[in-house]
């Protein structure tokens, strides 16, 4: 979780321990459990606000669709796919790339 290992958190907890005392910090882990709940609950309504102002085309909506890195692999995910889709079926109708200097056919009656 976040990078932090056992030593690290022994460290972390030997810190707060020197820092708020041993009568302290049950009530601060205390708060901090509340603090980290209410922040749960803002999100999940935020969340399902927002799906709610969008329509039912967004019902299955998550926030991390929005982030702009899983848009864009998206779209290049999508984008390989279609143009290995269409390699297969140029494959299948037999037709090959043109090779260096050769003109592409030309039908003279489709014009």
């Amino acid at each position: 979780m976040f990078g932090v290992g056992l030593p690290e958190f022994t460290v972390i907890a030997l810190v707060a321990v020197i820092v708020f005392g041993p009568d302290k910090l049950p009530e601060f882990a205390r708060q901090a459990g509340r603090f980290l709940h209410r922040l749960k609950v803002f999100a999940t309504g935020a969340r399902d606000e927002l799906r709610n102002e969008l329509g039912p085309e967004f019902k299955d909506l998550e926030l991390r669709d929005l982030d702009p890195r899983s848009i864009v692999r998206k779209h290049v995910m999508e984008a390989m796919e279609e143009a290995e889709a269409e390699a297969a079926a140029a494959k299948r109708r037999g037709s090959r790339p043109l090779s260096s200097g050769e003109a592409p056919p030309f039908d003279v009656e489709a014009t």
